[in-house]
């Protein structure tokens, strides 16, 4: 059986297959904002932004700050390098097999035009 460890990728895919947590994303790259704003824009309960903001820390594309009672975010440090790299690596595999798929279709254009002109003689 194959064993699974838990990698940064994870960490971060899991917290963008959200579409609130990616809406918060956008949010905070346009402006820092507390968890008590995020949650009014986003129509949901402070808890369940909380919630949200918590997935977004454990990737490290938030960080949050408390400054008296107010608890501000911002986007993390980090940025998404490793997982740029990652999505590239398998976007050149898919671009090397559609372009072997499009070899394969012009050589049976090319095929089927032959036997066109010699069926036709």
């Amino acid at each position: 059986m194959v064993q699974y460890v838990a990698t940064h990728l994870d960490a971060t895919f899991a917290a963008l297959s959200d579409a609130t947590r990616r809406g918060v994303l956008e949010q905070l790259g346009r402006a820092d904002a507390s968890i008590t704003d995020l949650a009014e824009m986003f129509r949901m309960t402070l808890t369940g932004m909380k919630k949200h903001i918590a997935v977004l820390e454990r990737a490290g594309l938030v960080i949050t700050e408390k400054i008296g009672r107010v608890r501000t975010c911002r986007l993390g440090l980090g940025g998404l390098e490793e997982e740029a790299a990652w999505i590239e690596q398998y976007r050149q595999v898919w671009d090397a097999r559609f372009d072997a798929l499009d070899t394969i279709v012009d050589e049976l254009k090319r095929q089927e035009n032959i036997d066109g002109q010699t069926s036709g003689q």
